[in-house]
């Protein structure tokens, strides 16, 4: 066999907050039909919201040892540092996993993170099997990248200091340009002009042939995704960025801090005051685990903007910590104590 066979195949997914990147991994976990995944999780903030989402499904192919978090800042600015040693640790474990996938966070560029996989010491062992860039389906269609750039908008027009190149557009555009296959989320919120304005966004944004596929809560076959054999790290240069040359990038553009709430009664009130909080406070994104009074269940509340959805996802253990805590991130300048006041009720 081969150096380059034995080498084992990773799937970076990418897309921006809230797109969908969870949900579809987690479709993917529950589907591998015995293949042996392991998962690096780059979170940008505080508390690792998506990595239990994930150590959650319960299958046995992916067990909670496969899975890695990354809280320390966004991955493609910390390879070295958080990367390589997450890469080691799956690496190291017995049975040898057959796929490894990386969840980078909303505000990864994902050229970077492939870049290093020409390392000596990194392509060696692994190989970039193939980039997906998840986008969110009704924001294209309504002209956004995000829930809400109304404000960002606002700003750039009133200061003519600023640099008039969007930087939350960049970040969306590099991801799509890096990409071998877009999952276009949420496409079951979409009629049929949606979703052509939608795909038109990205085609705008695709230098290369590229499939766009629909998805509804994360469903695509995995077979789709995964063993593509693409050796992107090998092709990496014909995908050009905004960022090509730069040496690094800032996140200086957001906002991301957790607020603990008291335990609940109704989770729908709850949704309502969230939503309210996108909507004023200019919150593109919060997650988290609520405590709900005299339910056995933690419950997920997940929301893009002013579009909240909340479910039980398991039982309460005795070893988690059942505070409430919300992960909330936006563009720069956020009113955290309005947030606050806001969400506590």
């Amino acid at each position: 066999m081969t150096a380059s066979l034995e080498r084992v195949p990773c799937t970076v997914v990418t897309g921006f907050l809230g797109a969908g990147k969870t949900t579809l991994l987690r479709n993917i976990l529950e589907n591998s039909k015995g293949k042996r995944l392991a998962i690096i999780v780059n979170e940008f903030g505080d508390v690792g919201i998506d990595g239990e989402i994930l150590k959650g499904c319960g299958v046995d192919t992916c067990p909670e040892e496969n899975i890695v978090e990354l809280a320390n800042g966004c991955i493609c600015c910390t390879v070295a540092d958080d990367f390589v040693p997450a890469l080691d640790q799956i690496l190291s474990l017995t049975p040898r996993v057959d796929h490894i996938l990386i969840e980078t966070s909303g505000l990864a560029l994902p050229k970077p993170l492939v870049q290093a996989f020409q390392w000596p010491t990194v392509k060696s062992r692994v190989t970039v099997d193939g980039v997906i860039a998840v986008v969110d389906g009704p924001a294209l269609a309504a002209g956004k990248v995000a829930s809400d750039m109304e404000a960002l908008a606002a700003q750039r027009s009133a200061d003519d200091s600023l640099d008039h190149d969007d930087p939350v557009e960049e970040v969306f555009e590099d991801q799509v340009a890096c990409a071998d296959l877009i999952i276009l989320s949420k496409s079951d919120l979409l009629d049929e002009a949606g979703h052509a304005r939608a795909t038109a966004i990205v085609r705008e944004h695709l230098a290369r042939a590229v499939k766009i596929v629909p998805s509804a809560h994360g469903k695509v076959d995995p077979s789709v995704l995964l063993g593509l054999g693409l050796a992107v790290e090998d092709d990496i240069e014909n995908r050009k960025t905004h960022h090509d040359g730069a040496f690094d990038h800032e996140h200086d553009d957001f906002d991301t801090f957790v607020i603990e709430i008291p335990s609940i009664a109704n989770p729908d009130e709850l949704a309502k005051r969230v939503a309210t909080a996108a909507e004023e406070e200019n919150v593109l994104r919060v997650k988290g685990f609520v405590d709900v009074g005299g339910k056995p269940m933690r419950l997920l509340v997940q929301a893009v903007g002013p579009r909240v959805n909340h479910y039980y996802d398991r039982a309460w253990t005795a070893e988690d910590d059942r505070r409430s805590r919300l992960v909330v991130i936006g563009l720069k300048g956020l009113d955290r104590p309005a947030i606050e006041r806001i969400l506590v009720g």
